[in-house]
């Protein structure tokens, strides 16, 4: 029986790729023991335990960015959340530790470095985290989700993604979600997000345009997000909808995209062969317009910034676009040849060469 320490969370972009890995080992290998290292106050904590496994906390500590108390204190925190680390490795004699980026995983690093237990390390975005630029020095096994990523030792694995995903046959659930939207099988389908927390601006430019889109043809899947304040402009074949907890069927519906690019996002996209319009969220490091490159270069996407996805973009830009069936197809057709479903067995497969080894 081998047993797993997989570290990694704070956000969904570490948590969700973590999961799907969890959950590949627990079907190819049900003996298995998978235990996920974590902090109390990610994501993790309550994903992790809805899942059905282990979760192991450590104390969060951020690397600090400048002199503050904060870095005063981040020594003697690491060091023992090295320690308690190490004492799980080797109280539940893990056979080897796989990392995700975030909070837990630096510990994670050092500690598997520490106790001569293999380290597999996958990375989600196109622009690499800290924790994972520093836990690829310790090892030859790191996995990435976008070919344009700058890692040491970096191969190939694409994202792991749920299972609903990586085995989805379109056709089935395309039917299945038509239904399940309501829509109108004779139309092409937009489908429209910001992700689980919304996007403001693209909220509000697509409800502003939204009977122009409609008019040409097309009907609206817009995920507004849980938090987002808008209202429904309750127009016919426009579906507003704060939280989807069935977005295979929403892939399978849709015929475009108009979406932020988070790596989990993108992967998604590009799995089922959907074009976009891909609008980066404009806060951070610009890792959004990273993930998005790919598929960008291959012409199965186009990026626009933040500042710049308004209304008469859209006029202009987007709705003849939408009317370009030979264009939208021929983006498709690039989006799929760039997109993976094989993330989680790719990523098992670079588990078994790094316990291999």
């Amino acid at each position: 029986m081998t047993r797993y320490l997989l570290a990694g969370g704070g956000t969904a972009g570490h948590v969700n790729p973590l999961l799907a890995t969890a959950d590949a080992i627990r079907e190819r290998e049900p003996d298995s023991e998978v235990i996920v290292l974590g902090t109390k106050e990610g994501l993790e904590s309550r994903l992790v335990p809805e899942r059905g496994y282990e979760l192991v906390t450590i104390p969060k500590v951020p690397f600090p960015r400048k002199l503050n108390g904060a870095a005063l204190r981040f020594p003697g925190l690491f060091r023992q959340a090295r320690r308690e680390t190490i004492r799980v490795i080797a109280e539940r004699a893990i056979d080897v530790v796989v990392g995700f980026g975030g909070y837990a995983s630096t510990p994670a690093y050092v500690a598997a470095k520490k106790s001569r237990v293999p380290l597999v390390i996958h990375e989600a975005n196109a622009r690499p985290g800290l924790a994972n630029r520093l836990g690829a020095r310790y090892t030859r096994f790191v996995g990435v989700a976008f070919h344009g990523t700058r890692l040491r030792h970096a191969r190939f694995v694409g994202m792991p993604l749920r299972p609903e995903i990586e085995r989805i046959d379109i056709d089935d659930a395309r039917r299945e979600g038509i239904t399940f939207f309501d829509l109108d099988p004779e139309r092409r389908t937009l489908l429209v997000t910001g992700g689980s927390q919304g996007a403001r601006r693209l909220n509000s430019t697509v409800i502003e345009t939204a009977q122009q889109i409609i008019d040409g043809g097309w009907q609206i899947i817009h995920l507004v997000g849980g938090k987002a304040d808008v209202t429904d402009p309750q127009i016919e074949h426009y579906n507003m909808v704060r939280y989807c907890d069935r977005m295979e069927l929403a892939l399978a519906v849709a015929d475009f995209a108009v979406s932020r690019a988070g790596a989990a996002t993108v992967s998604e996209l590009t799995a089922v062969g959907v074009p976009a319009v891909y609008v980066p969220y404009p806060v951070g490091n610009g890792e959004q317009r990273l993930n998005a490159s790919d598929v960008v270069g291959a012409n199965g996407a186009l990026l626009i910034a933040d500042a710049l996805f308004v209304p008469s973009w859209v006029r202009a830009t987007l709705i003849p676009l939408l009317s370009d069936r030979v264009k939208l197809h021929d983006m498709a057709v690039q989006s799929r040849h760039i997109g993976s479903r094989e993330g989680s067995q790719r990523m098992l497969q670079l588990i078994d060469d790094a316990l291999d080894d």
